[in-house]
């Protein structure tokens, strides 16, 4: 260890500390500090910088302030009224304080520098310990208000030296001088690093705590709020029929609040309107209480009132890996959003569609956009939405009328530029009282939303700032005039890996945290996931998944209570314990060996599945039965596949006649379940060849396409969502369209690697590989 000596002046600080690397600026008033200033800059700019442990000193002595500080060097000084001084000063070194040499007019000491050098070499448990450290002051910046976002940019691009790393990261904590201290003090960076983590810790319970308190507060000052509207409505009851005095200074209170506004000539002309109206009607008239539900909506709206949105591209990175684990995809479009509006006067003009399967987090991630963003969110879900008016309002002629969901969440959500959330757009409908749908074309429209005019508001109102987001399961029954206005992105089921990584990481956390408990009262191990992902679900999402665990959590955490049981581990041996008998069992390949029996694959609005097709030859008279509840399409693909099999009649060696001679019965199991397409094509056709033939199909392959009477096979959409239900049915083998390999690239890479997809371009070669010899 290097140990230098120095005779430099002294500057006690009151109630602040700095460390190496701080560059930070202050104002100097006690006339030893100006002169131990003066005196560093007429020799080498250098000043020992250490804190007092009582403030309230006036001249410290060599007992009243710490032994460690850190060697400053003065960068600038600048002079104030009264002879007060503002310096700049950059902190270089620790050092400690040996004694004083010198006391007026200002202090000087005998300082020894102790070197500190960050390891050349970073061990794993180092390494760890400094994610640790990255990961609470990323949340202590979420819960902070007074670190800005370069202080958090220089944090992480100092984490290659570790020593420097540890300082920037402590002096940007807003912790007490006495804590502070205790950790320049401490030599060892292992010890720092530890006691930095503490601290870290600490602060942040501290900040959650105070915003509790803080909404508490304001819980208490809403309430007093509602008293007073309370009391002011006593008072209107007293009054005497035909008082005018109480509607004097309501008018007022609305002339007053108007005049607060920013807004154009039209809108005002109409509010002025509806206040003149009110004051010359009746104190208890039925109308005057629809103009003021009017214009008490007119004055809660956001006119001028929006939020600043957030652009650093990393923090709201990190936010949205930190809530969700996969939808890469979603995250990027929003990052590049971002990116657009961090330029000045950018626009941008999406409205963002996510489509996919049930629990694949479509909802749940647009709440972490919003607060990736910094923007006010609102949800409105339009499943079963089927008036005009929840979009635009009705028209404020009876009482009763209310202004449409899009004008109310943006008043609830009080800004006006909130993110709206649409969810279930694809489950809207109409009848004679509109189409909701139709209603919705100029509210996502960014040509026409400047101007949207509500039935109820009846003056326009600017939605051009708001940042819409729908959601769906399928495209296929949103109009097409909505769906031109929509960028839609697919969100695909999770595969088994995926699901693997979110329970672990989200739904055990999150069940264990509702629980009120932590893994050390209930374990749930890998293994045990694994068995909950392989026989107790069979779902695109994960929201089954969830259910499940926390059933888990439930039973074990009501075992350890019976039986006094400090720590349950769920694992896949006792999981029946829990979830009772599997509810899924995996199929072998040698269970079905007879023909006519094929496994057709299948996209539904809840991602894709698996369809087995059945086929069955019996003597007759030429008649063909379809079962199984299935739509028009897919019955004229089962007509195609016959017409294609009667003019290859010859190759599959049967008879001219055989049409004629022979039942063939198509069914496609679940019967209850409506099932409709094209491609399940040549499943049908594999299925009626294979009956014919007597030749069973290879229980290890699935296959997809569209046929044509000619034999061709035609491509098909979903092939994602298809290769998704084959890998959870263990299924290795995939014969899809030759139009489809383009679609390959869409799917995971750890999907990919365990599948044999087998491109076709006719039936042909569908059968050539398909059918057992």
């Amino acid at each position: 260890m290097n140990t230098n000596l120095m005779n430099l002046p002294v500057l006690p600080l009151r109630g602040l500390n700095i460390y190496p690397n701080m560059i930070i600026t202050f104002d100097v008033r006690r006339r030893m500090s100006i002169e131990a200033i003066e005196r560093a800059m007429n020799e080498e700019q250098l000043v020992f910088v250490t804190a007092q442990k009582d403030a309230s000193i006036e001249i410290p002595s060599e007992d009243d302030v710490y032994e460690c500080g850190v060697i400053a060097k003065v960068k600038q000084v600048l002079k104030l009224p009264k002879n007060n001084l503002r310096v700049l000063v950059e902190g270089i070194k620790v050092a400690y304080l040996l004694k004083f040499t010198k006391e007026k007019p200002y202090i000087r000491a005998d300082i020894e520098i102790l070197e500190r050098k960050s390891p050349k070499r970073k061990t794993v448990k180092l390494e760890a310990a400094v994610r640790e450290i990255s990961d609470l002051f990323g949340e202590y910046y979420s819960l902070s208000s007074h670190i800005d976002s370069e202080s958090v940019m220089l944090i992480q691009n100092s984490l290659e030296d570790i020593e420097k790393f540890s300082y920037l990261v402590v002096s940007n904590i807003n912790a007490p001088l006495e804590k502070r201290q205790k950790i320049l003090e401490i030599s060892n960076l292992s010890k720092r690093i530890e006691a930095i983590i503490s601290l870290l810790i600490s602060e942040n319970e501290i900040l959650r705590l105070s915003d509790e308190i803080n909404n508490k507060v304001r819980d208490k000052i809403d309430k007093n709020q509602r008293e007073y509207f309370l009391r002011e409505q006593i008072k209107v009851i007293q009054n005497e029929l035909g008082d005018r005095e109480d509607i004097t200074m309501e008018v007022n209170e609305y002339i007053k609040k108007l005049s607060k506004l920013t807004l154009s000539e039209e809108i005002e002309e109409k509010v002025l309107k509806e206040i003149n109206r009110l004051q010359l009607m009746p104190t208890g008239s039925h109308e005057a209480t629809v103009v003021r539900t009017y214009l008490d909506l007119f004055f809660e709206l956001p006119w001028n009132k929006e939020t600043k949105e957030n652009t650093d591209l990393q923090r709201c990175k990190r936010i949205l890996d930190r809530d969700h684990y996969g939808l890469n995809k979603v995250k990027e479009r929003i990052l590049e959003h971002i990116a657009v509006r961090s330029q000045k006067d950018a626009k941008s003009g999406m409205i963002l569609c996510l489509v996919g399967p049930p629990g694949v987090g479509k909802t749940s991630i647009v709440s972490s956009i919003a607060k990736a963003i910094g923007r006010n969110y609102e949800r409105l879900s339009l499943g079963g939405v089927r008036d005009e008016a929840d979009i635009r309002g009705h028209r404020k002629t009876y009482i009763g009328a209310m202004p449409g969901r899009i004008i109310n969440a943006v008043k609830i959500a009080g800004s006006k530029n909130p993110l709206i959330l649409l969810d279930e757009v694809d489950k809207m409908a109409s009848d004679f009282r509109g189409d909701p749908a139709a209603a919705l074309l100029e509210v996502l429209d960014k040509e026409q939303n400047f101007n949207f005019r509500d039935h109820f508001l009846e003056v326009p109102f600017d939605l051009s700032d708001v940042m819409f987001i729908t959601t769906a399961n399928t495209v296929s029954t949103i109009p097409d005039a909505l769906y031109d206005r929509l960028e839609v992105i697919e969100l695909s089921g999770y595969t088994y890996y995926e699901k693997i990584n979110i329970a672990k990481k989200y739904l055990i956390p999150k069940q264990l945290k509702e629980h009120g408990i932590n893994k050390r009262v209930v374990n749930i191990s890998d293994s045990g996931v694994e068995e909950i992902i392989n026989f107790y679900t069979m779902e695109a999402g994960v929201r089954g998944l969830e259910r499940e665990i926390a059933t888990v959590i439930r039973k074990a955490l009501y075992k350890s209570k019976i039986e006094n049981i400090s720590n349950v581990k769920v694992d896949n041996k006792n999981i029946e314990e829990y979830l009772g008998p599997r509810k899924y069992i995996e199929q072998n390949d040698t269970d079905i060996k007879e023909p006519g029996i094929v496994n057709g694959l299948a996209y539904t609005s809840y991602g894709g599945t698996l369809l087995n097709i059945e086929v069955n030859v019996l003597p007759g008279s030429g008649n063909i039965e379809i079962t199984g509840k299935i739509g028009e399409v897919m019955q004229e693909s089962a007509k195609a596949a016959i017409c294609y099999i009667r003019s290859k009649y010859k190759e599959f060696n049967l008879e001219e006649d055989f049409y004629k001679t022979k039942d063939i019965h198509i069914h496609v199991p679940e019967g209850a379940v409506p099932k409709d397409g094209p491609s399940a094509g040549i499943t049908i056709a594999t299925a009626v060849v294979s009956a014919l033939t007597n030749r069973p199909v290879r229980k290890d392959i699935a296959m997809t396409g569209e046929i044509t009477i000619r034999g061709r096979v035609l491509a098909i959409g979903g092939l994602k969502e298809k290769s998704l239900a084959a890998h959870r049915a263990k299924i290795k083998n995939i014969i899809i369209p030759y139009e489809n390999i383009k679609d390959i690239s869409e799917i995971s890479e750890e999907i990919v690697n365990d599948f044999n997809f087998i491109p076709v371009k006719n039936m042909d070669e569908v059968l050539e590989n398909a059918l057992k010899e």
